[in-house]
């Protein structure tokens, strides 16, 4: 059982995400392409094959012996705070300090007799093993999750969204009180039903409530009790999930081609701009931040898709007819 203790100060902090965190539906998707429950069968099947035909078993082989089926994973995968831009997750595991590295890889690697070279090489930092690592949770994600995210985005929001409407009407208390069966308020508490036993102190920094579709079996939270203290928390689904992709993923194979060419969010900066956009009306609208959305509108003004004007203080930024043509592939 997880024990999480709240001051007075603690329940004032108490904050819930509206949607999904993208790093921690990538790690706990992992487990269940390994080892998938009833629920996501169909969607372990369907997304076996695709990663099979795009070639990617051994970059799977390594996201999965970096996050086990087991009690710890290390805390590097899912960056502290709300990500809901990919690419700005996987920066953020990227930057990740070597000694943190090593640390989190020597816990995983304890009870292994001969960690692989690569998980070694990961623990030291080296640059080569980074960038397949980034490579591979970008390229993974692109194919299994998504096409398929909108789904279990809009099942966490309808969630997220009844929550939320507890804390405005009733208080804090009520939702740590509603939050499911494997979660019990009992004042200062939060019970939490855990692989193992610990203890987590929040000592006034509040508590960050993520929903999730991907967790599973129960509620989970970071390793280390000094990070940012969250607890990602599964959301009630029915007895099965057929999965579909979005409808214009399935229509044109040109813009999943556009995805892959130039990045998914750089593809959605792209298709964005047929109106001009301002750097923070472009932030606001890909969920990310205005520095990220200006370093993406600068790539595609290099590459001659994108043009940006200024007037005065203010920056705009529409596409070109080249940007067009490859929208729309003419």
């Amino acid at each position: 059982m997880l024990r999480i203790h709240f001051t007075g100060a603690d329940l004032g902090r108490l904050r819930l995400a509206a949607r999904p965190d993208v790093m921690w539906e990538t790690a706990l998707s992992l487990h269940q392409l390994a080892r998938p429950d009833a629920f996501f069968g169909p969607w372990h099947r369907v997304a076996r094959r695709t990663l099979a035909q795009a070639n990617m078993g051994r970059a799977v082989h390594l996201l999965t012996a970096l996050v086990p089926i087991s009690s710890y994973f290390p805390d590097f995968l899912t960056p502290p705070g709300h990500v809901t831009c990919l690419e700005e997750g996987v920066d953020g595991v990227l930057s990740t300090g070597r000694n943190r590295l090593r640390a989190e890889i020597a816990r995983l690697a304890d009870p292994r007799p001969h960690p692989s070279a690569w998980l070694d090489d990961v623990a030291a930092g080296r640059p080569h093993a980074l960038r397949r690592l980034g490579a591979a949770l970008l390229r993974y994600h692109f194919l299994a999750l998504a096409p398929y995210a909108p789904a279990g985005a809009a099942l966490a929001q309808r969630h997220a969204t009844r929550h939320a409407r507890v804390i405005t009407e009733q208080g804090s208390e009520a939702l740590l009180g509603g939050l499911g069966p494997q979660l019990r308020w009992r004042p200062p508490a939060l019970e939490v039903d855990y692989p193992v036993s610990k203890s987590l102190e929040l000592g006034g920094r509040g508590l960050l409530l993520v929903p999730s579709f991907f967790c599973h079996n129960h509620p989970i939270a970071l390793a280390d009790p000094a990070l940012p203290p969250t607890l990602v928390f599964p959301v009630a689904r029915g007895p099965l999930w057929i999965p579909q992709p979005e409808p214009c993923a399935a229509e044109s194979s040109h813009a999943r081609g556009l995805d892959e060419l130039v990045g998914p969010t750089r593809a959605a900066t792209l298709r964005l701009l047929d109106t001009a956009h301002s750097t923070t009306e472009l932030a606001a609208r890909l969920c990310t931040s205005a520095s990220t959305a200006s370093r993406h509108a600068t790539a595609l003004r290099r590459a001659g898709l994108v043009v940006t004007e200024r007037t005065g203080t203010s920056v705009t930024h529409t596409r070109t007819a080249l940007g067009t043509g490859l929208v729309h592939g003419t």
